[in-house]
C-alpha cells in the first residue's frame, strides 16, 4: 500500500519533512448509565476504594453506586487527571472480582484514546480469563478497539481472527470489518496472511473483505484479488470474481485482463462476474472487444446470452448481421436464435409497408406562411385537418367557387387605368423660374410710339 510522503535530501537521502500522521475518524461510543451522575470526586473515592457506596438520583430514583460504577465513569476524565484514571482502570483490569474486570474491559477504549499504556495487554490477557463473562466483555472490547488501535492490537487481532470459538471469532472479524474504514493498509497485511491458510473458510471470509477496501487501496489489494481468482475452492473464488465490475469503474485495464482470466474458469458463476465487469469495461477498447466476440461462442449459455447482448453495443447494422448470421449457423437456444434473428432482420428491405415507411426520411415542414394562405383558401395541408378559428371566414363550397368564377369570366372587363408616372419631367422654363401660364400682351393701336 501507499504510505505517508516523506520529503528527502536528494544528497544524502535524509528526510527534511516528515508528513503528519493521519488520524483515525473513528470516536468511541461513551456508555450512559447511572454512574453519569456520580461526581468526580465519588468516582475517584469509589475507585480507590476509600468509600464503598455513593447514592446519586437516576430517572427520578435514588441508586446506590459502588466500584464497579466508577470504574465505568472512568472515562470522563481528561488531561491531567488522566493520569490518575488510568491507574485506577489497570486496578480495575486485575482485580479478583469478575464484575469489576467487566466494567474495566468496558471503558477501556475510552481512556485508551488518551493513555494507552500497558492496557492492550492486559485485553490479551483478559481473552482467556477463567470467567466467560470476562471473555466475552475482552471480546466486545476488540471489536471496539480495532479500528481506532490497529498497531495496538495487531497480534491480538491475527489470533482472535483464527479462533476455533465462534463468539471470539466473530468479534474480531467485526473488528476487522470496522478497520475497513479506518486503515485499509493494515486490512491488506491480515487478508494477505489470511489467503494463505489451509481453512477455506477463513480464506473465504478474507476475501469478502476486498469490497470494502477495493476503492480505497491501490496495486496491493489487485494483488489479492488476483491470489483470490486463482484459488482452488470454487466459493472463494465467487466471491472474489464479484469484485471484477467494482474493479471495472475504477481501474478498466487490471479488470480487463482478471475478466480475461475469470471467462475460462470451470465455475458458471465466475465467468458470469466476469462478462458483469466486460459490461462495465469501455466497449472501444479492443481488447474488451475482443472478449465479448469470443464470448458469442463460449459452451457456457449464460456467458454466451450475455455476450450476444453486447454485440448491439459494439459494431454497426452491416457487421452485426453478418456477425448474427454466423451464429445462427450453430446456436441451439430458441431465445438466443430470436435474438439473433431480430439482429439478421433489415426492416428497409424485409419490413411491413408501414415499417418500411417509418425508415423514410421525414418531409420538409410546411413555412408557417404558405399554411397561413392554404388554409384561408379552404385547402389542406399535408394529412393534417383544415384548421378553422372564430376570427377566420368558413371557407366556401366548391360549387360556389365554381360559380364565381364563371360569373367573372362572362362579365365585361374593365379598362384598368394607367396608372400615373411617379416622376414627371421639368422643362426648361420651369427649371428657370418662368411662368408656364404668362402670355404675351398684344401692343395697343392707340399707343403712342417714341
Amino acid at each position: 500500500m501507499s504510505r505517508e510522503y516523506i520529503a528527502r535530501d536528494p544528497r544524502t537521502g535524509l528526510p527534511i519533512a516528515v508528513a503528519k500522521q493521519r488520524k483515525s475518524k473513528k470516536k468511541i461510543k461513551t456508555e450512559t448509565g447511572p454512574w453519569v451522575a456520580l461526581s468526580d470526586a465519588d468516582v475517584l473515592s469509589l475507585s480507590s476504594g476509600e468509600i464503598e457506596e455513593a447514592s446519586v438520583r437516576w430517572k427520578d430514583r435514588t441508586v446506590q453506586l459502588n466500584r464497579t460504577h466508577a470504574i465505568r465513569a472512568l472515562g470522563r476524565f481528561h488531561g491531567a487527571r488522566i493520569h490518575q484514571a488510568h491507574t485506577f482502570l489497570l486496578q480495575g483490569l486485575e482485580s479478583d472480582d469478575a464484575e469489576i474486570r467487566v466494567a474495566a474491559l468496558d471503558v477501556l477504549p475510552e481512556v485508551a484514546v488518551l493513555k494507552s499504556d500497558e492496557l492492550f495487554d492486559w485485553l490479551s490477557v483478559l481473552l482467556d480469563d477463567d470467567d466467560v463473562n470476562v471473555r466475552k466483555a475482552a471480546s466486545r472490547c476488540l471489536t471496539t478497539t480495532s479500528p481506532v488501535f490497529p498497531s495496538g492490537v495487531s497480534s491480538i487481532l491475527a489470533n482472535e481472527l483464527r479462533s476455533t470459538l465462534r463468539y471470539r471469532s466473530d468479534a474480531a472479524w467485526a473488528g476487522l470489518s470496522g478497520l475497513c474504514e479506518t486503515w485499509p493498509e493494515v486490512v491488506v497485511d491480515h487478508v494477505d496472511s489470511l489467503l494463505l491458510e489451509e481453512d477455506m473458510q477463513l480464506r473465504k471470509k478474507a476475501t469478502g473483505l476486498l469490497r470494502k477496501i477495493i476503492n480505497k487501496g491501490d496495486s496491493a489489494v489487485w494483488d489479492l484479488i488476483s491470489w483470490s481468482l486463482n484459488d482452488a475452492e470454487v466459493e472463494v473464488r465467487r466471491i472474489a470474481a464479484k469484485n471484477l465490475p467494482t474493479l471495472a469503474r475504477k481501474e478498466s485495464r487490471i479488470a480487463t485482463l482478471f475478466a480475461e482470466r475469470a471467462l475460462v474458469d470451470s465455475d458458471s458463476d465466475v465467468r458470469l462476474s466476469a462478462i458483469k465487469a466486460v459490461q462495465v469495461l469501455d466497449t472501444d477498447h479492443g481488447r474488451a472487444r475482443e472478449l465479448v466476440v469470443r464470448g458469442t461462442k463460449s459452451k457456457d449459455l449464460k456467458v454466451r446470452s450475455a455476450c450476444i447482448e453486447l454485440l448491439p453495443r459494439l459494431f454497426g447494422e452491416e457487421v452485426l448481421r453478418t456477425m448474427a448470421e454466423e451464429l445462427l449457423n450453430d446456436e441451439t437456444d430458441s431465445k438466443i436464435i430470436a435474438s439473433l434473428k431480430e439482429m439478421v432482420f433489415d426492416v428497409s428491405l424485409e419490413g411491413t409497408e408501414a415499417q418500411k415507411n417509418a425508415q423514410l426520411a421525414p418531409a420538409a415542414p410546411v413555412p408557417a406562411l404558405d399554411r397561413e394562405v392554404a388554409e384561408s383558401q379552404g385547402k389542406r395541408v399535408g394529412l393534417e385537418p383544415i384548421r378553422s378559428t372564430s376570427e377566420e371566414q368558413t371557407p366556401k363550397s366548391k360549387t360556389e367557387l365554381i360559380r364565381e368564377l364563371h360569373e367573372k369570366e362572362q362579365s365585361p372587363v374593365a379598362p384598368e387605368a394607367t396608372p400615373e408616372p411617379v416622376y414627371r419631367a421639368v422643362s426648361q422654363d420651369e427649371l428657370m423660374g418662368y411662368d408656364d401660364d404668362f402670355e404675351d400682351e398684344e401692343p395697343d393701336d392707340d399707343a403712342d410710339y417714341f
